[in-house]
């Protein structure tokens, strides 16, 4: 009984994480890893961080999207985030989503 309920426990683990892991493949895809990491400062900030942020804002998918689209300056430093406009809108949407997800 016992190896029936971890092995269920383990299986509903694996489908909560099927999710982040579809999204920081994408995010390997598109190329966001060049410049961010889910957990340390490379050139932009940590996506961990982004999701601090930004916690609680009613507004930050929409900020958000719009600089991966558009790209911005300013708000973590000096070099600038370039546009993506290369990246479908959907996969912009679910990216946003999943940054602000992370704890």
């Amino acid at each position: 009984m016992k190896r029936v309920v971890l092995s269920l426990a383990l299986a509903g683990l694996a489908f909560a994480a099927a999710p982040a892991r579809a999204d920081l493949a994408m995010a390997k895809k598109y190329n966001c890893l060049a410049c961010h990491a889910v957990d340390h400062k490379v050139l932009g900030p940590a996506y961990k961080d982004v999701a601090k942020k930004y916690a609680g804002q009613k507004d930050a998918e929409a900020k958000l999207v719009q600089k991966v689209e558009k790209g911005g300056s300013g708000v973590w430093g000096n070099i600038p985030m370039p546009p993506n406009s290369s990246v479908p809108d959907a996969d912009v949407k679910k990216l946003v989503k999943w940054v602000l997800s992370l704890k």
